[in-house]
């Protein structure tokens, strides 16, 4: 009994040491090419951990907010910046947990994000900024937006989550969960199988991308590298995810907000027109528009018309 508990123990040395081994492999392979560079931003010196943003043109302020997912960044704009700092002073950032701002081991919650939202303008813009925002991330600008409503102008939203999926809640599976992804090693691993290059590529191929053919390489790279850097700790933001926290019923801001909404979707998205449609039904004033040949993405795949859409909306006098 003895040696079989023995053999077992030594087995599950074993183990870890190479999942742990293998884990490191793929942390150092994935950002070798050090496709996420900082050389041309700064660092927002927040109080949950630093937040990396890039500042370009002149005029009004612009703050872009990409999706939150542990994969994306402020490159999800990268086709589109430098058109809309013609007009504007344009702001991207990559929220906690993701691309090259901090990951520190904690519970992202939806009220965290409203907080780093704020602050940043507060602290970083300095006057209150038109915001563009993609997906998941709409749920903590309205909140950010209900609450502090001076500190915002005009918000576009791009493919808006689904209200119904937002109002879901963490529970003891889900927390169960959250335990499992935030383990050391195993968790890792189980992370890193999620945003594995492979995994993605589908994430492109078949959700981000209306034509899957026209994905390029270095763009799914780009997601591939900001899903692991520092050691794959966006781990954590996913466990959150995962487990609920990040959500929040936006419905009663939605009801309450004054500012200007615009809402952008995607034809090629066969759940975008019901989604808008459910926005407006609690808020008749909301604005939107569709944009075609294009899934969750329009800013990568189609930014040229996109840029139509958002220069009517931004600069309608223009």
């Amino acid at each position: 009994m003895k040696k079989q508990i023995r053999n077992l123990l030594l087995l599950s040395s074993i183990t870890g040491i190479s999942i742990y081994g293998i884990n490191k492999a793929i942390s150092i392979s994935s950002t070798a090419n050090n496709l996420l560079k900082t050389d041309k931003g700064n660092f927002f010196n927040w109080r949950y951990g630093n937040i990396f943003y890039t500042k370009q043109g002149k005029g009004s302020p612009l703050l872009l907010i990409h999706d939150l997912n542990p994969a994306s960044s402020s490159c999800e704009w990268d086709k589109i910046s430098k058109h809309l700092a013609k007009h504007h002073t344009v702001y991207c950032l990559d929220l906690l947990g993701c691309g090259r701002s901090d990951k520190p081991n904690m519970t992202y919650s939806n009220y965290l994000f409203v907080q780093l939202i704020t602050d940043f303008i507060k602290n970083v813009i300095g006057s209150k900024p038109d915001i563009i925002a993609t997906g998941e991330s709409v749920s903590f600008v309205l909140m950010a937006c209900n609450m502090e409503p001076e500190y915002f102008n005009r918000m576009i939203i791009i493919n808006p989550a689904n209200l119904v999926s937002l109002n879901k809640t963490p529970n003891k599976r889900k927390n169960a969960l959250k335990f499992l992804i935030d383990l050391p090693v195993f968790g890792t691993m189980i992370y890193n199988l999620a945003f594995s290059k492979k995994n993605i590529d589908k994430m492109f191929y078949h959700d981000y991308y209306y034509k899957s053919h026209l994905v390029p390489g270095r763009l799914t790279d780009t997601y591939y590298e900001s899903a692991h850097t520092a050691n794959s700790y966006g781990k954590y933001l996913l466990s959150s995810i995962k487990s609920n926290y990040t959500n929040i019923n936006i419905v009663h801001a939605l009801k309450k907000i004054n500012n200007s909404i615009f809402l952008i979707g995607s034809k090629g998205n066969d759940h975008s027109e019901p989604i808008i449609n459910s926005y407006v039904s609690y808020n008749p004033s909301i604005e939107f528009s569709f944009v075609s040949e294009s899934k969750y993405l329009p800013q990568l795949e189609v930014p040229e018309k996109l840029i139509e859409l958002l220069n009517l909306y931004l600069n309608p006098a223009k």
